[in-house]
């Protein structure tokens, strides 16, 4: 009984491949280059959805100007001008 419980406990080790976990979890330098990495990847991803974002944003407000909407649209184009001139 013991060794059959110690058996299924090795097989599930294995597919679990917890030598590597332990392995990486002891490993200081590779938890640091991952950690170093998923970081750039982050950065990145967040750059890369704000500018997505921002762009969409302006396009609406340019298409909301562009309509002639009472009291909207002086807001909107002072907006997308103010941004086109940073963006100079």
């Amino acid at each position: 009984m013991l060794d059959e419980r110690l058996d299924r406990f090795l097989s599930a080790a294995e597919r679990l491949r917890l030598d590597e976990y332990v392995a990486f979890e002891t490993d200081r330098k590779r938890r640091l280059f991952d950690a170093f990495w998923q970081g750039v990847a982050r950065g990145l991803g967040v750059m890369v959805g704000f500018s997505v974002l921002g762009a969409a944003v302006l396009f609406i407000l340019q298409e909301l100007a562009q309509r002639n909407l009472p009291g909207i649209s002086n807001f909107v184009a002072q907006v997308v001008a103010l941004v086109q001139l940073r963006l100079q």
